[in-house]
């Protein structure tokens, strides 16, 4: 069977054609109620992707990724996953990952300053700040389509977020801090990068609300923010042990991880505490495995790769085919179900 066509759509929907590409392309000067009649007589003809389906465009795009590496191999498994799947995708005729020299907004506005002409749409992993918000209405507004990863910028006229609901991650680490404690009583400790990233400011909300309702007897003590600085945080997380010798938990929400282990090990076995963070990692698996840390709640680098090319493809779509759009959940990874680590050629 022929595909609709938009004049069957407007003949359907009983409006002009060029009221119907006007609805479909997201223009001005269309009323409320023959918007409707465009988008059930498009739905009803077949030519809008079914819920749950990502449109793809009906050219090859171009897109870019603005990412800050640092020291967090996370983001660079996410980076990996981007371009292995770009590569095999007929409708992405040029995929590149453009690494921030930061996570600020003056780090963002050199990535943007460096994004090519041609491109059609970028996503982008950085801080929630007036001058990020600005930047990324800014970009949008020329006409670009821009999807975040892993911490979301909310508003903005961003297309779409690609990544986990942080507050249930957070409400999931403290469950499991939580259980793991067995009904003890004592400190736990909150460590992450930067309250500028939306995701990490989510994330210890989530912990905190889900400590008070459930799990008094466990009191959490101000949050260290190391600005992703693995050192700092080795040097935090000593003075953390000398001072709080009743410490039953740590938190690790973002990046530095390498510094909190170093600083447990010099703990006694039978004193460290129990040791929560996120993102399943070369590192983070062999730290498991050697019962160094407790669990890891991951949110899937490879599947956030994939969804992140998809989500910027369906953002740049007009009419085209679709693909499945697949939901984001935390898994929680411990020592007995850990994934088998992905080649990396």
């Amino acid at each position: 069977m022929a595909r609709a066509t938009i004049f069957d759509i407007a003949q359907s929907a009983g409006v002009s054609t060029a009221t119907v590409d006007r609805v479909l392309h997201g223009r001005k000067g269309v009323s409320a109620a023959n918007r409707q009649r465009v988008f059930r007589a498009a739905r009803h003809l077949g030519y809008l992707p079914s819920e749950g389906m990502v449109a793809l465009p009906s050219r090859p795009a171009r897109l870019q990724f603005l990412i800050p590496f640092g020291e967090n191999a996370f983001l660079q498994d996410v980076a990996d996953s981007i371009l292995g799947f770009a590569a095999q995708q007929p409708l992405v005729d040029r995929c590149e990952i453009l690494p921030l020299r930061g996570i600020g907004p003056e780090a963002l506005a050199d990535g943007l300053d460096r994004i090519a002409v041609e491109t059609d749409g970028i996503g982008i992993i950085t801080t929630d700040h007036p001058k990020t918000r600005d930047a990324i209405r800014r970009v949008c507004e020329a006409g670009l389509r821009v999807v975040t990863l892993a911490s979301d910028v909310p508003a903005t006229p961003r297309s779409d977020f690609v990544g986990v609901d942080n507050r249930v991650a957070g409400r999931t680490a403290a469950q499991i801090l939580g259980m793991l404690a067995g009904g003890r009583s004592g400190k736990v400790a909150i460590c992450f990068g930067s309250h500028a990233f939306h995701g990490h400011s989510e994330r210890e909300a989530g912990f905190r609300s889900c400590l008070a309702e459930h799990y008094r007897e466990l009191s959490a003590l101000p949050t260290m923010e190391t600005g992703e600085d693995r050192n700092r945080l080795r040097r935090d997380m000593v003075r953390m042990l000398r001072t709080h010798p009743d410490l039953t938990g740590v938190y690790c929400v973002g990046a530095g991880r390498t510094g909190l282990v170093e600083a447990l090990d010099t703990a006694s076995p039978r004193k460290r505490p129990f040791v929560v963070m996120h993102d399943l990692t070369d590192r983070t698996r062999r730290w498991l495995k050697a019962s160094r840390i407790d669990a890891v709640i991951d949110q899937n680098a490879h599947l956030i790769g994939e969804q992140a090319v998809l989500r910027l493809l369906g953002a740049i779509a007009t009419d085209a085919p679709s693909h499945p759009r697949q939901h984001i959940e935390p898994r929680i990874i411990l020592r007995e179900n850990i994934p088998a680590g992905r080649t990396k050629t």
